[in-house]
């Protein structure tokens, strides 16, 4: 793979202090990738990528600019970081702005498996019979899939390198692989429904098979039909993992530091203090080795970290970047992340729910009466309040078991009732993201329906 090395960092570096710089980082990736979608089993995407950027961060004083480029030979490159520095002299300070304190960037990095020394990129016909594979799984697991809207296997490498002017450098691989099926299951009057199942990971290997993807997109779309509305009630909610790491990247935005101190967040002020059940903990992990979210250094160059953003239900710490810590006057926490030529901002590495000792099963026969959620639609959460409403869809639960699918109604809660609410966490927590959780039961929540 087309790599930039250090030494091209190093030599940006002393360009942007030639021209008057006070300070800079630069920030170069490379990757490619090849992506292959098949519908019906006739090639639908076939898209092959491979690319290089390079991009810096330039300050004079507190006064700083960004600029991203995809020319790497020096001439061209001289000029760039020139202008760039000219920008930054243009560019109103900024207190808060700056490298992070020299003394916390990491003299060494843990070993994490990012990248799979054993796959390249996969071929275009591998790549075609394995999305193949997927659909034939799906479109044959029963008769009443009559349809599809395709499925898809796609893999990925990078390389990331990072330096800055206060002696920091590091740099890391990556692969990542998916598979993901979409068949449509159609009843006997004629009503369609979709469903839809993934499998990725960092490692080939890893992945689940083909055939149990697409076995598995199909049942979801079978246990779509004949669905029903229901009336406006009060019950308990079951949300199933996918839909409850929804709840955890609620929490993590309302945490992370450019919501806290632009005061746009409901979690203003709550470090220490119980905002979950004693059942909650959660944690934000960025050096569990070959999972998603995890890499060495953070995207300013500090070392990612194990850490606990609640504890038995108590709010341990935010998540912030060097930025957001001087405005909050606290620490940064190894949660810097940024895209080439942006500025840092704030993201969970891999963040997760605990689990519990209960089997979903369990929880579900815990229910009289409620809903198993297994589809959410809309973005209906306000970080400031916590209030949150979205659309979804699932199962009714009627004396502890799964009944009929319920599409068609609303959800409606606030973030800080549902967490202190939330009364039994699975055992079932599958890595498939970078952000996961098992099952969990809350409560009660508001059901909107007809």
């Amino acid at each position: 793979m087309a790599q930039v090395d250090a030494a091209l960092a190093e030599w940006v570096l002393g360009v942007a202090r030639r021209n008057g710089a006070t300070a800079a980082e630069v920030l170069c990736v490379s990757a490619e990738s090849l992506a292959a979608g098949v519908r019906l089993g006739e090639v639908e995407k076939l898209k092959s990528s491979r690319e290089r950027r390079l991009g810096i961060r330039v300050f004079m004083g507190q006064s700083s600019a960004n600029a991203s480029t995809a020319e790497l030979e020096r001439d061209g490159l001289e000029d760039f970081v020139a202008h760039t520095v000219g920008l930054a002299r243009l560019t109103a300070a900024d207190p808060s702005a700056g490298l992070p304190d020299a003394t916390l960037h990491p003299r060494s990095f843990p070993e994490l498996e990012l990248a799979d020394n054993d796959q390249g990129i996969v071929d275009a016909d591998t790549a075609l019979a394995i999305a193949r594979r997927a659909e034939r799984a799906a479109l044959s697991a029963d008769p009443r899939i009559k349809n599809s809207e395709g499925a898809e296997f796609d893999s990925g490498r990078y390389r990331v390198m990072f330096a800055n002017s206060q002696g920091f450098a590091g740099e890391y691989e990556g692969t990542s692989f998916h598979i993901g099926v979409a068949p449509i299951a159609q009843s006997d009057n004629g009503a369609m429904q979709q469903g839809y199942w993934y499998t990725a990971n960092r490692h080939f290997a890893k992945l689940e098979d083909a055939e149990a993807v697409g076995a598995m997109a199909a049942k979801r779309a079978l246990r779509r039909l004949g669905s029903r509305k229901i009336k406006t009630t009060r019950v308990p909610i079951v949300f199933d993992p996918d839909m409850a790491a929804g709840l955890l990247r609620a929490l993590a935005g309302a945490a992370s530091g450019p919501s806290l101190y632009k005061g746009a967040s409901f979690l203003v002020g709550k470090l220490g203090e119980r905002i979950a059940s004693p059942l909650v903990t959660i944690r934000d992990d960025g050096i569990m080795v070959g999972a998603m979210g995890s890499k060495p250094f953070d995207g300013e160059g500090l070392a990612t970290n194990r850490k606990s953003l609640v504890e038995q239900g108590v709010l341990k710490t935010y998540l912030l970047d060097s930025y957001s810590a001087r405005k909050l006057k606290l620490q940064p926490t190894g949660n810097a992340a940024r895209s080439v030529g942006d500025s840092p901002t704030v993201s969970p590495t891999n963040l997760y729910l605990e689990p519990g000792s209960h089997s979903p099963q369990e929880i579900i026969a815990t229910v009289r009466q409620g809903l198993y959620v297994t589809e959410l639609i809309g973005f209906g959460v306000n970080g400031v309040t916590g209030d949150y409403s979205r659309g979804a869809g699932g199962l009714w639960i009627e004396n502890g078991e799964l009944t009929y699918p319920v599409q068609e109604v609303t959800i409606a809660g606030n973030l800080k009732e549902m967490f202190q609410s939330i009364e039994m966490i699975g055992n079932d927590l599958l890595w498939r993201s970078s952000v996961v959780s098992p099952t969990l039961k809350i409560a009660e929540m508001m059901i909107a329906g007809a």
